[in-house]
């Protein structure tokens, strides 16, 4: 079997209304006009709704997708496995409701052509119909990130969309700390520090970054808490910092 270009990991974990309303229809629809070889591989993250059938339903549908059923890690275990699996020369992971829209590709790939190896979307300073306390919260975190982890440059390391060439994937996400266990969690796991982690990394291993603004709208999710997830966000950046002072990262 030929090697796909492209390969687009979306994590699912209970989406079975944005799947019903039609999000993998925008995605096949946009993938099947492109030249490129590619596939899309929707990993589950142990739901409890009507999803995972939706999901297998969606794919035997569908040419191109494919489902990975796990047990319920969080998005950052969900994102590994389909990372570590995908065969495409470029990895892509994309968020199932599709705040950034799958199209936002062209803005992404060419800069691998330029010589970049990771290229993630970026909100910018726009974050379409976010609530003040997501905005603040964002702001807090791009200040805490240089302070603790050096990564200036990178406005929002949170955007649900970023592409990596496939070898860079595979060192990368194989090498995380944080959530890199694959440990069976309890309840909605966003895991800020994941994308943190992960950027961290390619900057120490010396990979070229390019931060690329993207369109992203809002779309409300309980999965989110602006206290609770700010405090994680600061032990995930306090504890990335303790394992490279450890030489974790060497």
């Amino acid at each position: 079997m030929s090697r796909p270009f492209l390969s687009v990991i979306i994590p699912s974990y209970n989406e079975e209304t944005n799947i019903r309303l039609g999000s993998l229809d925008k995605v096949s629809r946009y993938l099947e006009n492109q030249s490129y070889a590619w596939e899309v591989i929707l990993v589950d993250d142990g739901s409890t709704d009507g999803s995972p059938k939706l999901l297998d339903g969606f794919a035997a549908a569908n040419r191109g997708f494919s489902v990975l059923h796990n047990p319920h890690r969080g998005k950052a275990g969900t994102v590994i496995s389909g990372m570590l699996k995908a065969r495409g020369s470029i990895v892509v992971f994309s968020d199932l409701d599709q705040a950034t829209p799958i199209s936002e590709l062209e803005k992404l790939l060419p800069w691998f052509d330029a010589g970049f190896d990771v290229v993630i979307g970026s909100r910018n300073r726009r974050r379409e119909g976010a609530p003040l306390s997501r905005v603040i919260m964002a702001r807090g975190f791009m200040i805490l990130r240089s302070l603790f982890l050096g990564l200036r440059g990178i406005t929002d390391t949170q955007c649900g969309f970023k592409g990596f060439r496939r070898m860079v994937a595979k060192e990368i996400f194989s090498r995380l700390e944080l959530y890199g266990s694959m440990h069976e969690v309890h309840g909605p796991m966003v895991t800020a520090g994941f994308d943190i982690e992960a950027l961290f990394l390619a900057k120490k291993l010396g990979y070229k970054i390019k931060e690329v603004p993207v369109e992203w709208h809002y779309v409300e999710t309980r999965r989110v808490n602006p206290i609770k997830d700010s405090m994680q966000g600061l032990t995930d950046m306090l504890r990335i910092r303790l394992n490279a002072w450890q030489g974790k990262y060497a």
